[in-house]
């Protein structure tokens, strides 16, 4: 191997946790020259613990900024996120108003993030989710809206938590496994190409779902490493580098949320 190819390996093998830690700031993070925001900080510590990584401050700056988040999801996101670091936050998690429908928040997504954040799905939430699949068993972010992998991947996550098995994970993961495409990736709706980050929430639902992930998702994911530790959102865009990092973190730590 000549000079310029053991620099170029060497290169490469920045690693993607020393990436992310080094866009941090008083325990918020930012993407490179932005400002620091709670919830890529929630992302950022997600990953990073998943790696078995410190997110100094975090903790701090998340419950700094819990009075911004408007969004369940978002609620659910950062509650996620402190749990990670250690503290189980009620009353945060106490804004994650259950309807009596079972749904969890405005929105599917905000449910099986809401059930992910309690670590818990009462029986009428588990029902109202699995009514929700579809026929071709996929999962959607709003009522009656078109499944794609990621809410498919979110949901089977949720199925987890509420201790649903069987048939109703393996037709989620049958139709999470057809949006994998020819280059090892998984795409977020068919026709889009893949991506990191759909490829990474696919990861963690396989082995939420107990099913082995493909090692050419992790090999698509390795082609999109750049020198700098990050990774690309797909072969042909770099784009919010710290928000996609952290994700693929988790997912090559193989670790499903909660963590």
């Amino acid at each position: 191997m000549g000079v310029a190819a053991v620099v170029a390996a060497l290169a490469l093998a920045v690693s993607p946790v020393s990436f992310v830690q080094a866009h941090a700031s008083g325990g918020g993070f930012a993407e490179p020259g932005g400002t620091a925001d709670p919830l890529l900080t929630a992302w950022a510590v997600l990953g990073l613990r998943a790696a078995g990584a410190d997110a100094p401050g975090s903790l701090d700056y998340l419950r700094a900024q819990e009075g911004s988040l408007r969004s369940s999801t978002d609620v659910a996101l950062v509650a996620l996120a402190e749990q990670a670091l250690g503290f189980r936050n009620d009353a945060l998690v106490a804004r994650l108003r259950v309807l009596p429908t079972g749904q969890i928040g405005e929105t599917l997504n905000s449910t099986y993030w809401g059930v992910l954040a309690l670590g818990r799905a009462s029986p009428v939430t588990r029902r109202f989710i699995l009514r929700q699949q579809t026929r071709a068993g996929g999962f959607a972010w709003y009522a009656r809206g078109q499944p794609d992998s990621n809410d498919t991947a979110a949901a089977i996550e949720a199925l987890r938590v509420a201790g649903v098995k069987g048939k109703p994970v393996a037709r989620a993961v049958s139709f999470l496994r057809g949006f994998q495409r020819r280059d090892g990736g998984f795409e977020l709706t068919h026709g889009r190409g893949s991506d990191a980050q759909s490829t990474a929430w696919a990861i963690q639902a396989l082995v939420a779902a107990g099913v082995r992930p493909p090692r050419s998702a992790f090999t698509y994911l390795a082609r999109l490493k750049r020198e700098d530790g990050s990774y690309r959102y797909s072969a042909r865009y770099v784009t919010t580098p710290v928000w996609v990092t952290s994700q693929v973190l988790a997912a090559l730590a193989k670790r499903p949320f909660p963590l």
